[in-house]
């Protein structure tokens, strides 16, 4: 496959968000790298077909080492360009869905990804980071954040993490990913609108304010607290043990932490991934992801109030049992919920590090 070396532009990274150059897929007739238009469903779905040649957990190899050419030799916490990317500044301008467009529409998949690096220990897991890594990841997050929403081609800073083979990782060096997106994607479209609606029927009031004041009122799901972060189980979770971290004060972004925050929010982070690997005594196949209002093109719901949080999906049901999106989820979007979530959160309380059964309200 042809290659070429990007020229550095606002999608690329900036400031103390150092890169390596590194050789990136040239985009020609055999490669399909767009967005197609789901009629049925009315979302885009990323046809990105030089992804197939991702690699897939190397044993004896790792672009994320030191000493890989790929990467300095000494670091801490690193962006790297993604070699795969689903989104790219390269690709053709992003041109949102008219129904003018007919049934079979397509656009270019502008944007950018990256991967954070967590650590350069190919074999440290996030959950033995240090509260320090934990900072840094996410004062990078809110940096990178920053200058990806200055960018009129961004829509959505998506900021997550696969862990674990039962996820479909294919590198096990420690990382997280952020995508930088032209659209809305369709679940953050459903909470803009719920959102929206709610709103509108109790005199303007945010949702996730609402949600996080009843948790705290019924006390029964919350896993841990600190001064402006808390951790609980969802009342409705759809993954076993699925966590759920919001601020205490109303912000949309991670953008809006203060610098206290920015802390609180890497402890609860800390706090929840060893209490989820504990739980059974090995790494806990999940997703995490940060959640954030879109900068732009927000569709029918502009003034939708929104709240930053951060999601843990696990995968595992027990210790010994997988959760698997199956024909109902997948095919119907229903989720069959395994587990009861006050007796999750019990468990968790007491996974190590043990927190008390009450959080401050």
């Amino acid at each position: 496959m042809a290659t070429d070396k990007s020229v550095e532009t606002s999608l690329d990274a900036a400031g103390t968000s150092a890169r390596a150059t590194v050789a990136r897929p040239a985009y020609n007739g055999l490669v399909m790298h767009q967005l197609r238009w789901n009629a049925v469903l009315s979302q885009w779905v990323v046809v990105s077909t030089h992804r197939q040649d991702r690699p897939q957990m190397p044993a004896d190899w790792c672009p994320f080492c030191p000493g890989s050419g790929r990467v300095p030799d000494h670091y801490d916490v690193y962006l790297y360009p993604n070699d795969f990317p689903a989104f790219s500044k390269d690709a053709p301008p992003y041109e949102p869905y008219v129904q003018e467009k007919g049934l079979f529409a397509s656009t270019g998949a502008r944007g950018a990804c990256e991967v954070v690096l967590y650590s350069s220990d190919h074999k440290l897991t996030p959950s033995k980071l240090t509260l320090e890594s934990w900072g840094k990841i996410v004062q990078l997050w809110a940096h990178r954040t920053r200058e990806l929403a200055a960018v009129e081609d961004v829509s959505t800073v998506a900021v997550f993490e696969n862990c674990g083979e039962a996820i479909g990782v294919t590198m096990p060096h420690p990382h997280g990913q952020i995508y930088a997106m032209p659209f809305v994607p369709p679940l953050v479209q459903a909470e803009l609108r719920s959102s929206q609606n709610y709103a509108g029927g109790h005199g303007g009031a945010c949702l996730f304010c609402d949600l996080l004041r009843g948790e705290l009122d019924q006390q029964e799901r919350i896993v841990f607290a600190n001064r402006s972060m808390v951790v609980f189980v969802p009342y409705a979770a759809r993954f076993p043990s699925e966590v759920a971290i919001y601020p205490r004060r109303h912000v949309s972004s991670l953008l809006g932490l203060q610098d206290q925050e920015q802390a609180d929010l890497a402890e609860a982070i800390s706090v929840a991934r060893r209490k989820l690997d504990n739980l059974y005594g090995f790494v806990m196949p999940l997703m995490m992801s940060v959640r954030q209002k879109p900068f732009r093109n927000t569709g029918d719901a502009p003034d939708a109030p929104y709240h930053l949080r951060v999601e843990m999906l696990p995968v595992q049901r027990s210790a010994t049992k997988l959760k698997y999106l199956a024909s109902l989820e997948t095919a119907y979007g229903t989720f069959l919920a395994d587990t009861r979530p006050e007796e999750k959160a019990a468990e968790l309380r007491k996974a190590e590090p043990a927190t008390l059964a009450e959080a401050p309200g």
